[in-house]
């Protein structure tokens, strides 16, 4: 055991924390107003918008990563102007791992945001549109501060969504070390070559770190809701 503590390499799991740091910023600031869109929306289109964020939920790893890659290979267009433009190739290096992993994560930080949004009383909105506030005072000062348990929810399920990535990353990134070489893929390829006993280890600390994310979440929303006499 001691020996293959040793031999534990903390590169994929650094990698795995910075990509899901990354990927959890961005969604918060595009999440936020879309999410507030949709718990205040009564558009026809609604529904369709839903739809297409909860997506990531129900399609396979491998056919969202697939299609990403394709969108993003240096063949498609949007591809060719990123190179073109920026100089920066889009698969198989860390930038395409956080577009894609922004795809697979959208729902886990929209959906809780969304419920937190719907579950404000409207006379508190109302008030502070009186009080002649716009609609972003209203969502930074009076929204988000009275959905601290959605908020808190949406932020810590997002990053351990992301950190636990498998098919859509190793679609769109491979495994390339110390770019796109993740925990998970790291996995993958330990027990590929039989190497049952590092595969026990990473993922020991994935189904730890997991369970804690979780707990932390749970025990804060139930503080909150004591608090709330709910």
């Amino acid at each position: 055991m001691i020996e293959l503590l040793g031999k534990i390499e903390f590169e994929p799991f650094l990698l795995s924390f910075k990509l899901a740091f990354i990927t959890t910023i961005i969604l918060f600031v595009i999440s936020v107003p879309l999410a507030w869109y949709l718990s205040q929306t009564r558009s026809k289109i609604k529904p369709f918008l839903e739809s297409l964020t909860a997506l990531p939920i129900v399609l396979p790893p491998s056919v969202l990563g697939f299609y990403i890659l394709v969108v993003l290979s240096q063949n498609s267009p949007l591809g060719i102007f990123f190179e073109d433009v920026f100089g920066v190739k889009l698969v198989f290096n860390f930038t395409g791992l956080v577009v894609a992993s922004c795809f697979y994560s959208l729902p886990f930080m929209v959906q809780p945001l969304q419920g937190g949004f719907e579950s404000i009383n409207k006379n508190m909105l109302e008030a502070s549109y009186i009080a002649g506030k716009s609609k972003f005072e209203t969502v930074l000062k009076v929204a988000l501060p009275n959905i601290k348990p959605a908020l808190l929810t949406a932020i810590i399920v997002t990053f351990a969504h992301t950190v636990g990535e498998f098919g859509v990353v190793l679609m769109v990134g491979g495994s390339i070390p110390s770019e796109t070489k993740v925990a998970s893929v790291a996995i993958y390829e330990m027990v590929e070559m039989m190497d049952y006993g590092s595969a026990h280890i990473y993922s020991a600390i994935m189904v730890i770190m997991s369970f804690l994310v979780l707990l932390s979440v749970y025990i804060f929303n139930g503080k909150q809701s004591r608090k709330l006499g709910i």
